[in-house]
């Protein structure tokens, strides 16, 4: 998904990899739920970084009022045409005037990612909620990673103080995929060398390996994982 940082930004160049990851249903699934489940009460919602609308779309069939922060002209066309409200960054956003945000594989697209969480704070009420999930550990930074424009991946450690930064309070972090970190070395060892996601092999590890990884994450979430999955609240 294409870091909303500015109005202005340059094309995303991931959107083919946002249609390969479709077909990961289990994975998607996976996500919405952590949407969801972390949502309580809220009803004014902001996705930042919506891409082509995966969550947003199905979060505001629920009947909350979700608002979807995307810079790629052509996905907020898209979002648009989904009966969603847009926002090319937050700046044009009332402060605090949201209960939740949520931003999903979008922090490490973002040169500052402190300054960044900072204007999605001013955003929420006090008490509000946000839902970081981030690519985990930077040996696995893969040709994928540099194609779509990850400009990090993140530790434990570099996440909580990012957002300790931007004046948010940690209350959970941990890994998420514990099959996936194994799955991404080999990709980095024998993937494609264009970075280009194999439609093929993504619903298969969705399908058959993924559910197990989730289950195996019971044991393995403090200490690695694919990704990093964090809950804080602004106070």
């Amino acid at each position: 998904m294409a870091a909303p940082t500015s109005s202005a930004a340059t094309p995303y160049t991931g959107v083919e990899n946002l249609e390969v990851m479709r077909e990961a249903e289990n994975y998607n699934r996976y996500l919405f739920q952590l949407v969801q489940r972390n949502a309580g009460t809220a009803t004014r919602i902001i996705d930042f970084g919506a891409g082509s609308g995966t969550f947003a779309v199905r979060s505001a069939a629920l009947g909350v009022e979700v608002t979807a922060v995307e810079p790629d002209q052509r996905l907020r066309a898209l979002l648009a045409d989904h009966g969603l409200r847009v926002a090319a960054d937050t700046t044009s956003l009332p402060d605090r005037g949201f209960d939740y945000a949520y931003t999903l594989n979008v922090l490490e697209h973002i040169h500052d990612d402190v300054q960044a969480l900072r204007q999605l704070r001013s955003k929420l009420v006090p008490g509000g909620r946000l839902l970081i999930y981030v690519p985990a550990f930077p040996v696995l930074f893969t040709r994928m990673d540099a194609k779509v424009g990850h400009v990090r991946r993140y530790t434990r450690r570099t996440l909580r103080d990012c957002v300790s930064s931007a004046g948010f309070t940690v209350e959970a972090i941990r890994y998420a995929d514990s099959l996936g970190f194994l799955a991404t070395l080999v990709f980095k060892l024998i993937g494609s060398g264009d970075g280009e996601l194999d439609r093929r092999a993504v619903r298969l590890y969705d399908r058959l390996v993924f559910p197990l990884s989730r289950a195996l994450d019971v044991l393995t979430h403090r200490w690695f994982g694919k990704n990093l999955m964090l809950l804080a609240r602004n106070t």
